[in-house]
């Protein structure tokens, strides 16, 4: 019964794509059998409600095999229909060329970048680590530990490049630091990749190298073999280790071109799909589907997961009612990632001379009293970041309710850890000197793409930090982040600016970056934390004629009110100073706004450390923009400043003469 609901599964999954005309069909072949088992024997999900809390998550990381995942989702009983599988990779169907969170029900992450879909997985595990540790029904009468409320599991379907790629070693590094014994990667190894034989490019020993980072490895050399692979599923649950196990498979199995790299992407012919079906015993008619085997699936995997999820629900009424009076109303945070707090009216303090990062790590201390589930970390570097939670503990192996998360220097697969948190309804931060933001972009790209509220936090963010030299002396790195879609990037100036920052960030569900100085600066009377949303505001508004207009960010803001109020004292240049936290919230403000800021007919001038790169749109030409266009230098910052031209006395000169 096994092998004819996985054949069902396989010529379902080969017609999709064939229908198409696009899709990759080795993986779709070689990992049934492995997707199958898991669906059927061991998974614990509920159909009819997808986003089930304590369901387990299923990762796709070799998202190129979406079409396989919908045809076993369809059998599974999620609402997929025949109808959508027809639609694949069709413009506005729910299922995409790629996985895609949010679209296609029983779909936990969007994946297609390998790699992302393992790491990300290790963000879910941790937060369901940190669930299990801290909401626990007590055994009454026992000194033993009692019943985790949370118990799910995060399975992951990976290839051979997934595993080439570094991230998922930095993310199975720390798994197994962790200890995450909730998280199962079920590697379907086929030795072979898009270009040819692994033996060109990838001949380590993947579970030694699993077993140097503390995990549990198992090899199952029949990847056609279910009864192998559910036996090796059920040691990998028990084990007290991540665990990863090596399933040999060929790819594209039973065809003309199985075990050679032609067939990974290569949608069959009719008559080969005729020709497969045959061989596999299905029948020959299009978008066959034994309607028999469908529901012993469906009524297997309901009666099973019924009987979880009425555990489940038992033992979390029975903590509502014992720890809140049967009220869970302060759980809400743990069904979906909205927050509702107002710090733009709480009162801080300490706001004398300090820089943006010292001020915020006084606001992230508030936040994460007000808000349970903010929690995050840095690459090795909260000491320069500022970051860490002074109440938050640390979270480690056996100590899992810590909100301080020490990623180590893994800032790829930390972008991509706390995508998985905020897959699991949490507020998760990241950190690192904004120069190292590149080492992010693929996950931030992934947060943007599904719309998660991650907050990156990018500290040093100019070159005036100095005797660090080019390789730390940001330049490019603020436009490459505005350029990412559905990305909000903010750059404080003071305190202020920083309490709007976050008030935006915290009260919003959407990815942000907040770029912050290592120099330190004196309060600018002038800024408005209410404002901060409109992305752009005066904070020197001229006397009486106005001369010229400089819009400037962060650091840039200060320098730009003391030119400005140098220029009106010696040449009696009245200029408007406009501060822009955030160029894509500013862009969003109504045409009215706009004018009323930048009006037709005045010069603007835009100051900024960092490329003139996207900032043309608000000037007349290139010698308006006073911006760095070059790497910096080793040395005082000063001096650097200065052997840059972006000294205040440089820049000063430059205004004068724009604006006469």
């Amino acid at each position: 019964m096994d092998e004819r609901i996985i054949n069902n599964i396989k010529t379902l999954a080969i017609e999709t794509i064939s229908n198409a005309k696009s899709g990759h069909t080795g993986i779709a072949l070689s990992s049934a059998p492995i997707l199958y088992t898991l669906y059927a024997k061991h998974i614990n999900v509920d159909v009819k409600n997808p986003l089930w809390i304590n369901r387990d998550r299923f990762v796709m990381s070799a998202g190129h095999g979406s079409a396989l995942l919908y045809s076993v989702l369809h059998f599974a009983g999620f609402d997929i229909k025949i109808s959508d599988l027809k639609k694949f990779r069709q413009i506005d169907s729910i299922t995409p060329g790629h996985p895609e969170f949010g679209v296609t029900p029983g779909v936990d992450m969007t994946t297609g970048p390998l790699g992302e879909g393992i790491a990300s997985a290790v963000g879910m595990a941790i937060i369901g680590k940190y669930l299990q540790e801290k909401f626990v029904l007590p055994k009454m009468g026992s000194k033993e530990k009692g019943t985790p409320i949370f118990d799910y599991k995060v399975y992951v379907l990976c290839s051979d490049g997934d595993l080439m790629e570094g991230i998922s070693y930095e993310a199975a590094s720390l798994a197994g630091n962790l200890n995450l014994d909730n998280l199962v990667i079920l590697y379907d190894s086929n030795n072979v990749s898009l270009d040819g034989d692994t033996t060109n490019t990838f001949t380590e020993d993947v579970l030694d190298r699993f077993k140097s980072f503390g995990w549990y490895t198992d090899l199952v050399r029949n990847g056609n073999d279910a009864l192998e692979i559910d036996k090796a599923i059920t040691k990998a649950k028990a084990s007290s280790r991540p665990s990863i196990i090596e399933i040999k498979t060929i790819l594209g199995k039973d065809t003309t071109y199985e075990g050679t790299n032609v067939i990974h992407g290569k949608p069959l012919t009719s008559d080969e799909v005729k020709n497969l079906k045959h061989k596999l015993g299905v029948n020959e008619l299009e978008f066959f589907v034994d309607d028999t085997l469908v529901q012993l699936f469906r009524k297997n995997m309901l009666e099973r997961n019924k009987k979880v999820q009425n555990i489940w629900n038992d033992n979390y009424s029975k903590y509502v009612n014992l720890y809140l009076n049967g009220d869970d109303s302060k759980l809400k945070y743990l069904f979906n990632n909205k927050v509702n707090v107002d710090l733009l009216n709480f009162s801080f303090n300490n706001l004398e001379k300090k820089s943006t990062r010292d001020l915020n790590n006084i606001i992230m201390q508030v936040i994460a009293e007000l808000v349970p589930n903010f929690i995050g970390g840095s690459a090795d570097l909260s000491t320069s970041t500022k970051t860490y939670l002074n109440n938050g503990g640390d979270m480690k192996d056996s100590h899992y309710d810590g909100r301080n998360i020490w990623f180590g220097v893994r800032e790829h697969a930390m972008g991509a850890i706390a995508n998985g948190m905020a897959l699991s309804n949490f507020r998760p931060f990241c950190s690192t000197f904004l120069a190292f933001s590149d080492y992010l972009k693929p996950a931030i790209r992934m947060s943007c793409l599904m719309n998660l509220p991650v907050t990156y936090i990018f500290t040093h963010d100019s070159i005036s930090i100095g005797e660090d030299g080019p390789t730390h002396e940001p330049v490019e790195q603020l436009a490459s982040l505005r350029a990412i879609p559905n990305l909000n990037v903010f750059r404080p100036a003071d305190m202020n600016e920083l309490i709007g920052s976050w008030d935006f960030i915290i009260n919003g569900c959407e990815p942000n970056a907040l770029i912050l100085s290592k120099q330190e600066f004196i309060p600018i009377a002038t800024t408005d934390k209410n404002k901060v949303s409109k992305g752009a505001y005066i904070v020197r508004k001229e006397t009486s004629r106005l001369n010229g207009i400089i819009i400037a960010t962060g650091s840039e803001v200060h320098k730009a009110l003391e030119i400005a109020d140098s220029l009106y004292n010696e040449k009696r240049l009245d200029i408007r100073v406009i501060s822009m936290p955030s160029v894509e919230l500013f862009l969003k403000q109504d045409k009215s706004y706009y004018q009323e800021l930048l009006p037709l007919g005045y010069k603007v001038i835009v100051i900024e450390a960092a490329t003139s790169f996207g900032w043309h749109r608000f000037v007349y030409n290139s010698s308006y923009l006073i911006t760095i266009d070059s790497f910096g230098f080793s040395g005082k910052s000063e001096d650097v400043l200065k052997k840059m031209h972006f000294d205040n006395e440089t820049i000063k000169n430059k205004i004068e003469r724009l604006l006469k």
